[in-house]
């Protein structure tokens, strides 16, 4: 059947609620199932006007279940990721009646600043820069042993300083940031 304004008009008559009824058995979202048949055809005339299709049939069932597969998909896709987000927006809601972050903030800062100086240097060049031991070794024109080393010192000194100048709940969260993870 070569596609031309006739022919796809009688496909579309002919097919249209036949197919709209195979979606059912995969959703009973009819606007889904309607937008999903309207695709098919849009992407029939759009990509097919002027050719050949032998089995439209055929053709207009596939494209429409695979699309309505996807569709399923991506629709599950957004609703996990969705979750997720509620998740990760709900657990930082609740964190921030927990600490108070300004404060954890300033702790931290204080204690970066009472690093000394080379390897508060190579802490911030880490942590802020984020460069890695390899870069900050050539930066620095030091051994990437001698970068672990300082950063293994650095985190050890944060940790006392927040210990000894904060309550257990920030010293907590410190160790929840994962500053002690390369």
């Amino acid at each position: 059947m070569i596609i031309n304004e006739s022919t796809f008009k009688d496909a579309y008559n002919d097919y249209f609620e036949i197919i709209c009824r195979f979606l059912n058995y995969y959703t009973r979202d009819y606007q889904v199932i309607e937008e999903v048949v309207q695709d098919v055809f849009v992407n029939l005339w759009e990509d097919y006007e002027g050719k050949d299709v032998q089995y439209i049939k055929t053709f207009l069932y596939n494209s429409a279940r695979n699309r309505m597969l996807n569709y399923l998909r991506d629709e599950e896709n957004h609703n996990v990721l969705l979750e997720k987000w509620a998740r990760i927006e709900l657990e930082k809601n609740e964190s921030i009646d927990c600490v108070d972050r300004e404060l954890f903030y300033q702790l931290l800062q204080a204690a970066v600043e009472s690093l000394p100086e080379k390897c508060r240097e190579i802490f911030i060049l880490s942590r802020e820069e984020q460069l890695s031991y390899k870069e900050i070794a050539q930066v620095k024109d030091i051994s990437v042993k001698t970068v672990e080393n300082q950063m293994g010192i650095a985190l050890k000194k944060i940790r006392e300083y927040l210990a000894a100048h904060s309550d257990e709940t920030i010293a907590l969260l410190f160790l929840l940031l994962k500053l002690t993870e390369e």
